[in-house]
C-alpha cells in the first residue's frame, strides 16, 4: 500500500493532546510500525476498525504507539492519548476531549455526559474527520469497549490481555530483534558500549525493552563495566529463580531490576523506601503533592523522609536516573511500572506490605480534597481515583479513609459517572458489612450514595425501597436530628419525587425542613435553604402554586444574599421561582423572572450548562404563554437541539424538551410536526419513569390533544380517558394534572358532537378548579370559556351568555385583550391545555 493512500496535507494537527514525549532513544521496530500503519484503516474510510497492540509487560507496545502518534500525525486533525489502566477513568479522559471538539466542558454536563457527546462527535466525523485515539494498557475490554468511537478516524489500543484478539484485529508485540537491542544500546549510552558489549547484555536480558533501559539507566549512571553488570545479572538469576518468583515475569526483567535496586539501596536507602511504597499505588501516575501534603499523615516508617524536602527529592531524583520511576514535571506526577510494582511488592514481607499498603491509604485520605461537589477539585480526584481499587483502600477501616472512598464516590456521581461509582458502592457496601456489620455508619452512607446512583440511573424504585429502609436503621442508630440522617431523608424524599409518589415527598420534605429550623443557628444556612426549595418543588408538583412561590422567594432571596452558595444552586431556585409563578397563572411575571434567570445562567454558568438549558426551557415556555410564539418557538428549538447534543433521546431533560417544543409548534399551527416531536419524548417516558408515572399519563394528555387536532377526535377520547384514570388514580381528581385532562377530554367529546357529556364533564371539572383555583387562574377561565360553548350547544343560551362575559371579561384583565387565548375566546374557539414535565 502507498503511504499516499494514507496522506493528507502535511501539517501539525489541530489537536494534540496528552500524547507522551517522544522517545530520542526509540529504535527499530520498523516492521512492526509498517504493518501497524498497514492494518489500520486509510483515513478515507468511513469506519476504521480499532487495532490492540497486545503483549507482556515491557515490551514497548506503548513506545511503539506513541512513535506511530508522533510519525504519522502529519495524516491526523486530532491526536488523542488515554490512559485506560483504570477504566472507570476513561470517561473523564474522553470528557477532556469536549472543548477541543466544541462541545460543552464536563464541568457544565457532568463527566458520562460529556464523554458520550465526545463519542457522538468523533463518530460523525464533526468537527473532525481525521483523528486518531489510543487507549493505553487497556487490559479488560468488556470495561472500554463501549467508550471505543467507530467512525471517520483510528483507533490503537496497547494491551497485555490476548483477550482483544476476540474483539478487534491484532498485532502482536515481542522483544526487540538483536540487532534492535544493540541498536538502542549503542545509541542510548553513546559510545560507552562496544557492539560486543551491548550484545552481551542483550543475551543476558533477554532483548526485553524495559530491561534494556534500566540497564542503560544503570550502566550511564555508574559506570559499572559491561562484564560486572553481566556477572550480576546472571547472579541475580539465580537468586530470583531459587525464590520462586512468578512464572509471568520475565528472568531478564526480574534480574536487571534486582541489580538497579542493589545498587540503590547501598546508597540512598530512602530512595528504596519511597519505590517501596510507590508499589502499593496503581501504576498511573502518582501525584507528586501526595508526599508533600501527606507527610503529616503518615506512620513512622516514611515519616523521617516525607518531613524532610531535600531526603525526599534526592530520593525521587536517584529513583529517575535509574528508570526505576519515571518523573513528569510538567504534570508533577511520578509513575512506577507494573512489572517493577510487582516484583516490589513480591519481595516484601506480609507484614510490612500490610503497612506501606496503609501507609498509601493515609497519605491518599490525607491529599484529598474536602468538597468533591466543587467541580475546580474534580482533577485531582481524578488522579487519585486510580489508586483506589489498586491500593486496597476499601479494606481500610480509618474513618478518613473511609470517608475518602465515600468522597471519590460522590465524585463519580457528580461528574455523572453512575455506573462506575455503582459498581465501587457494591464493593463497599459487601466489604464494610463484612468488617463493621451492616448498621455501621459507614455502610449506611454507602447505601444512601447507592440510593443517589440509582435516581441517576433513573432506578426510582430500587432507590425509594433502599433509602427507606437505611433511612429507618439511621433514625434509630444515629438518631433523627444527625446531620447524616437528615441528608438521608433529604435523598429519599429526591427517590419519591422520581417515583411519582408527590404527596409523601411533600410530607416527608415538610418534616425536614422543620428538623432544620429547630436548630436557630441552621435556619437560613444553606441545607435549610435547600430544604425549602425542594419541599416547594414539592408543593408545585402538587398543585399548590402559592405556597411554592412562597417558599421559593424566601429560599431564592436568602440564597441570593448569602455568601458560600453555589451559582447553579441559586439558578435552580430562581427557576423553579418563575416556574411556580407560571403555574399559578400569572405568566407576564413568569416570563420577567424566567429571563432575569436565563440571563444570570448564560453569564455565570454559560450556554450549555444543564442548568441554565433548564432555565432556557423554562423562559421558553413563559415566552409561549405570555403569547410570544415566535420568540418561544425559537428559544426552544434551540435548547432541544443542546440538550440532545449533550443526553442524547432518553434522558429526562432532552425528553421534556421535545415535549416543550411540541407545546411550542401546536401554538404556531404546526400540527404534524408538532405530533411528531410529542411522539419523539412520549416513547421514552415508560422507560425512563414507567407506565403509572403522573409524567407519563400527563404527557398522554398532550398526545391526546394533538391525535385530536390532526382528525381524530375518537382515539383522541380513548386516550384522554384512559390518561384522566391514571391520574386520578396517582395525583387524585383535583390535581393540575388531571383538571387539565379533563379540559381536553370535554373538547374530544364536543369534537365527536356528544355535547351533552361536555357539559356534564365542563361544569363538573369547572366546580372542582374554582375550589382548587382562584377564579382568576388560567385553568378556571380555559374550562369556563369552553363550558361556555357546551351551554350553548345544549340550550343553555342566557347560562352561556353570562358565563362568555364573565369569562372573557377576565382574560382581558389577566393575559389582555390582544393575547392569542383572548382572541380564539372571543372568536368562538375552544381552548385546550398541555403538559409540560417540570424537573424533579
Amino acid at each position: 500500500m502507498s503511504e499516499n493512500s494514507h496522506s493528507m496535507a502535511a501539517r501539525a494537527p489541530q489537536v494534540w493532546e496528552r500524547v507522551p514525549k517522544r522517545n530520542p532513544n526509540f529504535t527499530g521496530r520498523a516492521d512492526l510500525l509498517l504493518a501497524l500503519r498497514k492494518s489500520i484503516s486509510p483515513v478515507t474510510a468511513v469506519v476504521a476498525q480499532p487495532m490492540a497492540l497486545q503483549g507482556l509487560g515491557g515490551v514497548g507496545k506503548t513506545q511503539l504507539a506513541v512513535e506511530y502518534a508522533w510519525q504519522y500525525r502529519t495524516h491526523y486533525d486530532l491526536v488523542w492519548w488515554v490512559s485506560a489502566d483504570q477504566p472507570m477513568l476513561v470517561p473523564s479522559a474522553l470528557a477532556a476531549m469536549a472543548t477541543a471538539l466544541g462541545l460543552p466542558p464536563a464541568t457544565s454536563t457532568g463527566v458520562e455526559q460529556a464523554a458520550q457527546s465526545v463519542l457522538r462527535a468523533l463518530q460523525s466525523g464533526v468537527p473532525y474527520r481525521s483523528w486518531l485515539m489510543i487507549f493505553d494498557n487497556a487490559e479488560e475490554p468488556d470495561l472500554i469497549k463501549d467508550y471505543i468511537p467507530r467512525g471517520t478516524g483510528h483507533v490503537i489500543i496497547t494491551s497485555r490481555n490476548s483477550r482483544w484478539s476476540d474483539y478487534e484485529d491484532t498485532v502482536a508485540v515481542d522483544v526487540f530483534k538483536r540487532e534492535e537491542s544493540m541498536a538502542f544500546l549503542l545509541k542510548r549510552l553513546a559510545g560507552a558500549v562496544t557492539e560486543p558489549e551491548a550484545n552481551q547484555v542483550a543475551e543476558v536480558l533477554g532483548d526485553l525493552p524495559l530491561a534494556l533501559e534500566q540497564a542503560a539507566a544503570l550502566l550511564s549512571r555508574t559506570l559499572m563495566p559491561v562484564d560486572e553488570y553481566v556477572g550480576l545479572v546472571k547472579q541475580r538469576t539465580g537468586a530470583v529463580l531459587n525464590l520462586e518468583k512468578s512464572p509471568t515475569y520475565p528472568q531478564s526483567m526480574t534480574a536487571a531490576w534486582q541489580v538497579s535496586v542493589s545498587q540503590l539501596e547501598d546508597r540512598v536507602p530512602a530512595a528504596v523506601e519511597v519505590l517501596r511504597c510507590c508499589a502499593f499505588f496503581g501504576p498511573e501516575p502518582i501525584p507528586r503533592d501526595v508526599f508533600r501534603r501527606g507527610n503529616q499523615a503518615v506512620g513512622p516508617r516514611l515519616a523521617q523522609i516525607l518531613s524532610d524536602p531535600i531526603m525526599l527529592t534526592n530520593a525521587l531524583s536517584n529513583l529517575e536516573r535509574l528508570a526505576l520511576v519515571k518523573v513528569e514535571p510538567s504534570t508533577r506526577t511520578l509513575q512506577v511500572h507494573r512489572l517493577n510494582q510487582a516484583l516490589l511488592r513480591d519481595e516484601t514481607s506480609p507484614e510490612d506490605r500490610e503497612e506501606l499498603r496503609h501507609e498509601v491509604h493515609m497519605l491518599l485520605a490525607g491529599t484529598a480534597p474536602s468538597d468533591p461537589d466543587d467541580t475546580a477539585r474534580w482533577s485531582r480526584f481524578e488522579e487519585l481515583a486510580a489508586h483506589l481499587e489498586p491500593s486496597g483502600l476499601i479494606e481500610c477501616t480509618v474513618p478518613a479513609v473511609r470517608k475518602f472512598a465515600l468522597d471519590l464516590v460522590r465524585y463519580l456521581y457528580v461528574r455523572g459517572s453512575y455506573k462506575q461509582a455503582q459498581a465501587l458502592l457494591d464493593q463497599y457496601i459487601a466489604k464494610w458489612t463484612q468488617d463493621s456489620g451492616p448498621r455501621h455508619a459507614d455502610v449506611l452512607k454507602a447505601r444512601i450514595h447507592l440510593g443517589l446512583v440509582y435516581l441517576g440511573l433513573t432506578f426510582y424504585t430500587r432507590a425509594s425501597e433502599l433509602m427507606s429502609e437505611t433511612l429507618q436503621v439511621m433514625t434509630e442508630e444515629l438518631g433523627p436530628d444527625r446531620p447524616e440522617t437528615l441528608w438521608a431523608k433529604k435523598s429519599y424524599a429526591a427517590a419519591l419525587r422520581g417515583r411519582g409518589e408527590f404527596f409523601q415527598a411533600r410530607q416527608s420534605d415538610q418534616e425536614l425542613l422543620e428538623a432544620y429550623e429547630r436548630t436557630p443557628d441552621k435556619r437560613d444556612d444553606p441545607d435549610t435553604l435547600q430544604a425549602r426549595n425542594n419541599l416547594a418543588v414539592d408543593y408545585a408538583l402538587t398543585s399548590d402554586y402559592n405556597k411554592a412561590s412562597k417558599l421559593l422567594q424566601e429560599a431564592y432571596l436568602h440564597m441570593s444574599s448569602r455568601e458560600g452558595i453555589g451559582r447553579r444552586v441559586l439558578l435552580t431556585a430562581w427557576s423553579n421561582l418563575s416556574r411556580a409563578v407560571r403555574l399559578s397563572g400569572q405568566f407576564e411575571v413568569a416570563t420577567d423572572v424566567a429571563e432575569e434567570a436565563y440571563a444570570y445562567g448564560v453569564a455565570q454558568l454559560g450556554d450549555d450548562h444543564p442548568i441554565t438549558l433548564l432555565a432556557a426551557k423554562d423562559y421558553a415556555i413563559s415566552l409561549r404563554r405570555s403569547g410570544r410564539l415566535g420568540e418561544a418557538l425559537e428559544l426552544m428549538r434551540s435548547t432541544h437541539t443542546r440538550l440532545h447534543r449533550l443526553y442524547g433521546d432518553v434522558h429526562a431533560d432532552t425528553m421534556a424538551a421535545a415535549i416543550g417544543l411540541s407545546n411550542a409548534l401546536r401554538a404556531d399551527g404546526e400540527i404534524e410536526e408538532a405530533l411528531r416531536m410529542a411522539k419523539r419524548g412520549l416513547d421514552h417516558y415508560p422507560d425512563v419513569f414507567g407506565n403509572e408515572h403522573p409524567f407519563t399519563h400527563a404527557c398522554n394528555v398532550n398526545l391526546a390533544l394533538l391525535t385530536r387536532l390532526n382528525g381524530d377526535p375518537a382515539k383522541a377520547r380513548e386516550i384522554s380517558e384512559r390518561a384522566l384514570a391514571g391520574l386520578t388514580e396517582r395525583l387524585g381528581r383535583d390535581h393540575d394534572y388531571t383538571v387539565s385532562c379533563a379540559i381536553n377530554l370535554q373538547n374530544d367529546l364536543a369534537a365527536l358532537g356528544l355535547h351533552d357529556e361536555a357539559r356534564r364533564l365542563g361544569e363538573e371539572n369547572h366546580r372542582r378548579i374554582r375550589a382548587s383555583f382562584h377564579p382568576d387562574h388560567y385553568l378556571s377561565l380555559v374550562c369556563a370559556a369552553n363550558l361556555s360553548l357546551d351551554l350553548r350547544a345544549t340550550g343553555a343560551e342566557k347560562e352561556a351568555e353570562q358565563l362568555l362575559s364573565d369569562t372573557t371579561r377576565r382574560l382581558d384583565a389577566v393575559l389582555g385583550r390582544d393575547h392569542p387565548e383572548t382572541l380564539s375566546v372571543l372568536a368562538g374557539e375552544r381552548l385546550n391545555s398541555d403538559f409540560d414535565p417540570p424537573p424533579i
